[in-house]
């Protein structure tokens, strides 16, 4: 229960926030759909085995992850004396690691606070470095990472390859960041313009 919980809530989170940054970001949005429908094409919903020929998809995933990363504290314990940064750490010590604080940190990162999906283009595997790490690292990383990153294409490309989305108003989907729970989720819920997608009727008539 516990796993299926974590899976669960943080996975609803990253969607959402995913889902907030295409709204604001409309021309991300329609460059995810160009892909889906060039690959996938609009007689069929994308499926699982899609998600390798869909990089821009996996690249907005990660841009969400690094802005908005669903464990934004990952507590870990030192398993022997060590010395971090200069300060001595006794074995036993619980340690708080600030991934949002690294994933956000314009030492680390090219304008942080720009959603930008592009900066991962051509980039192999999921983690980079110590830079980008949402689920952890090492051996007491989430266990959940690879079904979590195939849940959340394999959802997050269904909703953009069927829907058309728009924000209910001129202004900007609010971004601001809850305080409450374990989980980074948005302080205040998505509210949206949702219509099918006309290239996609006749198929969503069918389901």
């Amino acid at each position: 229960m516990v796993i299926l919980a974590a899976g669960t809530d943080t996975s609803i989170s990253t969607m959402e926030w995913a889902m907030s940054l295409l709204v604001n970001n409309p021309i991300v949005l329609k460059k995810a759909q160009a892909e889906i429908d060039n690959y996938v094409g609009q007689n069929r919903r994308v499926e699982e085995s899609d998600m390798s020929i869909l990089p821009y998809l996996s690249c907005i995933i990660k841009e969400t992850m690094r802005m908005f990363p669903p464990g934004p504290i990952l507590p870990h314990e030192s398993a022997e004396d060590c010395i971090v940064g200069g300060y001595h750490v006794p074995k036993g010590t619980m340690l708080l690691v600030n991934v949002w604080g690294i994933q956000n940190d314009p030492n680390v990162w090219d304008d942080p606070k720009t959603f930008r999906p592009e900066r991962f283009e051509g980039l192999e595997g999921f983690r980079d470095g110590f830079k980008l790490f949402p689920f952890g690292y090492g051996r007491r990383s989430c266990p959940g990472e690879v079904m979590a990153m195939r849940l959340l294409a394999l959802g997050l490309g269904s909703l953009i390859q069927c829907f058309e989305w728009e924000r209910t108003s001129e202004s900007e989907v609010d971004m601001s960041e809850g305080t409450e729970g374990l989980s980074l989720k948005k302080a205040v819920n998505l509210m949206a313009v949702c219509r099918p997608r006309p290239k996609m009727l006749n198929l969503l008539s069918q389901l």
